[in-house]
């Protein structure tokens, strides 16, 4: 079985030729130089990262859960207790808005409760925080 292939027409080569001008005379190009990077503008990029390092952000500890009936909810008084879902040598949860991001123990730090971080989660690790 011979090989054969197309030959091109005459006019193939002259229509790519004239398509391809009339596309450049519609949208023109222009060569561009960019200015090199200087080392002032990456300080001024770490600024920026500067301002966010000094703000403060709200850390929320869990201590404990527990899920009451709205009849026992509207009963409490001062002096009301309620049993929370862990214990008190359980680690405490701690969350960056609603993700959990480190566990704790709680302690006493000059007459006030303190925490003292365990364990720091990675963002894959990070949970939501439980459902009341």
């Amino acid at each position: 079985m011979p090989d054969t292939a197309k030959a091109p027409t005459t006019n193939e080569p002259q229509q790519d030729a004239n398509e391809e001008s009339q596309a450049e005379a519609r949208t023109p190009v222009h060569s561009v130089e960019f200015p090199e990077a200087t080392e002032t503008a990456s300080a001024a990029g770490s600024g920026q990262l500067d301002i966010l390092l000094d703000m403060d952000v709200s850390v929320t500890v869990v201590l404990g859960t527990t899920h009451v009936p709205v009849r026992r909810l509207l009963q409490l008084g001062p002096g009301s207790v309620l049993k929370l879902d862990k214990s008190t040598d359980t680690p405490v949860d701690l969350y960056l808005k609603d993700s959990k991001f480190a566990e704790a123990d709680v302690v006493v730090v000059e007459n006030r409760f303190a925490v003292r971080i365990r364990q720091i989660f990675g963002t894959a690790a990070a949970t939501q925080p439980p459902q009341q």
